[in-house]
């Protein structure tokens, strides 16, 4: 579950290998359609490189960027480091391929050097490289770090003397007297004698004395995370968290970095949790750190109670500006924008109007603008506002069309976004949003102009592909055409859904269903390409593809997100069963006979749901789903998120947790279901999917379970896919072909 977790990952590897095509409903498989092109298969999505982060030069020249190749039959990714130029003149081309693998390329600020990670005999470390801005080349690698718990997220310092990373460390090691960080290299030996020690003990068990001994898919154990302050020189360094026994920056999964440099290099600003109760908590604070006192201590600067993140300095110095939740214990609360004035202390909302999520931020060149990205209805368009004026412009791109927008860089001329752009037929590529106009055609979008204007006036640009890493094999594929259907919903709500056809699509049939939902319950579907659960490969053996935002998603304003809250069996079950009832009765080509329900995480809780609700679908997939909400509270890592939509802990509000509990209408279940599970899920326990299937089997019900003893609450293994897609698929095959 969580929005942070689903909304990017829907944000966030679904497909079907040519042994999971048999017995297509439609008849179906690889073969050519009318267009000459073919339906996209799991071999086909494996194939393609995946986009990691992006880094812009200086001058404006060059994009350095990741991209992952996944290797099928070896089960392995391997990110190599790419570049392009801004101007598009030459193709992208790669700089690295014969190394273990590398990431997280930056350019120095003068752009003569590059630092990027890559793990080969000791580990991941930090490398550099000299760096040709004529031609586009990398020189010869050389390690700069060594450090034995490994380096990650490395970024320059902005006079390109030093290097900031973190490392996961014993906080022992580096107590020294008085707070005063020991040195590196002590604190180095320190940390390696226990890792080693740790790992020739043949006792393995552990000993809790709090909460949060595990989170995520790994137990926590005794490290934490800290920064380091490395010298570019020698390779020297210091830790700028001595004896801190909280995790800097907190555990994320995929946020954008929770730290910044002050343009002088004097000083950073960085993310840090320190509740006492972090299983409860979900108050991140911000504090900055003078970098030229090795004596100095973190100032906090950050003052609401709920989450505060990704802290960046304006350009001159003035401003640091983040994204800011109010409500404390509740971490799908809007994403604010502030400013936070250096030299008044003093903090101020710059959208205070703007009811959406911010999901990130960059500053413009003036130090007067700032741009981000944020969901819209299915969407997720760039914005920038005025901080002084609190003007408001939403970006359009008629010529690239609506889409996924983020990894924002704003070049010297206030008017030029490098961004990475994904859709839902389209993996993430890199786009230029130039400063040349665009006329606005009012038939680009699915929304009308003055909808639009509500959340910023349409400022459209020209807008350029600059890397083309999949244009190949994208060309032979046949996509259908996502579009989207409102309705209305209990209490006068509009609810948005999507439908897409399958390739080769005849009016004249009728096709069978897959009806998937999504988790968060803070999540959303739109025009966004997944590597986990994708839309366009789900439709591609034949099938229509329906999908619902019900309340709780993201990008129709918080307090539809709010709707969920303490409800979660109640409207938005409505919501998605109006959906599909909308859907069958204005798309005279679905079977509503031969629809099946999947979903994943809070998707996989309404998958259970619907198991005791309703016999309207052949199948069920239910996906690492919450099926007694007691047992989930008691087994999972971040409490703080059940005691918030349950509005309290099982003995404080019993009555709410047992009314929305799946595991209760157990009498009612008999739709054939798969079970789907991982072991190391420690968001939802494995002892859910456990439940389930063992009362399903026990009533008599046709199921099955997949079991992943190698996976957390997300199967990311290219073969361990391969197998939930052909299982999957397989499984509505066999439910719903006639």
């Amino acid at each position: 579950m969580r929005g942070q977790v689903w909304a990017a990952a829907v944000l966030m590897v679904m497909g079907l290998g040519a042994a999971a095509q048999t017995a297509a409903p439609s008849g179906l498989g690889a073969s050519t359609t009318a267009s000459g092109k073919r339906p996209m298969t799991f071999d086909d999505m494996m194939k393609m490189r995946r986009l990691g982060d992006l880094d812009v030069s200086r001058d404006g020249k060059w994009v350095l960027f990741s991209a992952t190749d996944v290797d099928l039959e070896k089960n392995t990714r391997t990110p190599h480091l790419w570049i392009v130029p801004v101007d598009g003149s030459t193709p992208e081309k790669a700089l690295t391929a014969s190394m273990a693998g590398e990431s997280r390329g930056r350019f120095s600020p003068d752009g003569k050097q590059i630092l990027f990670e890559t793990a080969r005999d000791d580990g991941q470390q930090i490398w550099l490289a000299d760096f040709d801005g004529a031609a586009g080349t990398m020189g010869e690698p050389r390690q700069l770090t060594h450090i034995s718990t490994e380096a990650d997220n490395a970024t320059w310092s902005p006079d390109g003397e030093h290097i900031l990373f973190t490392s996961d460390v014993y906080p022992e090691c580096s107590a020294g007297a008085g707070g005063v960080a020991v040195a590196g290299a002590d604190e180095d030996a320190c940390d390696k004698k226990r890792d080693d020690a740790e790992a020739q003990s043949k006792v393995k068990a552990k000993i809790f004395t709090q909460l949060l001994y595990r989170h995520w898919n790994a137990f926590t154990g005794e490290k934490r995370s800290h920064l380091f302050l490395a010298s570019v020189a020698d390779g020297t360094y210091r830790d700028l968290n001595p004896g801190d026994t909280h995790d800097v920056p907190p555990f994320s999964l995929g946020e954008p970095d929770g730290w910044d440099f002050s343009p002088d290099g004097k000083e950073i600003a960085f993310e840090e949790k320190t509740a006492d109760d972090p299983e409860l908590s979900t108050n991140v604070e911000l504090f900055t750190l003078a970098l030229n006192d090795a004596n100095a201590k973190p100032v906090k600067i950050s003052t609401s109670e709920g989450g505060n993140f990704t802290p960046r300095y304006s350009p001159d110095g003035k401003w640091i500006a983040w994204r800011e939740q109010k409500r404390a214990g509740y971490e799908s609360d809007r994403f604010g924008l502030v400013v936070f004035d250096r030299g008044t202390k003093a903090i101020r909302e710059v959208l205070p109007n703007f009811d959406r999520w911010v999901d990130e931020e960059a500053w413009g060149p003036d130090a007067k603008t700032i741009y981000f990205a944020a969901g819209d209805q299915g969407e997720e368009p760039i914005y920038a506002v005025g901080i002084a004026d609190q003007k408001l412009w939403r970006f359009v791109t008629p010529n690239q069309g609506e889409g996924d927008y983020g990894d924002l860089h704003v070049l010297r001329d206030g008017e030029t976004v490098v961004a990475v752009r994904a859709g839902v037929d389209q993996p993430g590529e890199v786009i230029k949003v130039g400063s040349s106009p665009a006329i606005i055609d009012p038939s680009f979008s699915k929304k009308n102009l003055a909808q639009m204007e509500a959340f910023g006036a349409p400022y459209a640009k020209a807008a350029s592909q600059l890397s083309h890493l999949n244009s190949t094999l994208l060309a032979q594929l046949d996509f259908g055409k996502m579009e989207s259907f409102w309705f209305p919903s209990v209490g006068k709500v509009k609810v948005e859904g999507f439908i897409i056809r399958p390739p080769g699509f005849d009016a004249a049939k009728k096709y069978p269903v897959k009806f998937l939902i999504h988790g968060g319950p803070q999540g959303e579907w739109g025009d966004a390409w997944s590597y986990r659960w994708n839309a366009e490969l789900f439709a591609a053996n034949g099938y229509v593809v329906v999908m619902v935002n019900p309340g709780g998603s993201v990008g129709y304003g918080q307090a539809f997100i709010d709707r969920v809250n303490g409800d979660w069996g109640g409207k938005p079950f409505i919501d998605l069963m109006r959906g599909l009832d909308y859907a069958e009765a204005h798309y005279p080509f679905i079977d509503r006979n031969r629809e099946c329900a999947l979903g994943a995480s809070y998707g996989g809780y309404m998958a259970d749901w619907i198991l005791g609700h309703t016999n309207r679908f052949k199948c069920i997939v239910s996906h690492d789903g919450m099926f007694n909400a007691e047992s989930a509270w008691g087994t999972t890592e971040e409490l703080w998120f059940n005691e918030w939509e349950f509005k309290g802990t099982p003995w404080t509000n019993r009555a709410l947790y047992r009314k929305w509990s799946p595991m209760l209408a157990e009498t009612n279940f008999k739709t054939p279901t798969l079970v789907v599970h991982s072991q190391l899920d420690y968001r939802l326990d494995v002892s859910e999917g456990y439940q389930l299937f063992d009362t399903l089997q026990r009533m008599k019900v046709p199921s099955k379970m997949l079991y992943f003893p190698d996976e957390g609450h997300w199967v990311m293994k290219p073969q361990n896919s391969e197998l939930w897609y052909k299982t999957v698929n397989d499984w509505v095959d066999e439910w719903t072909k006639q």
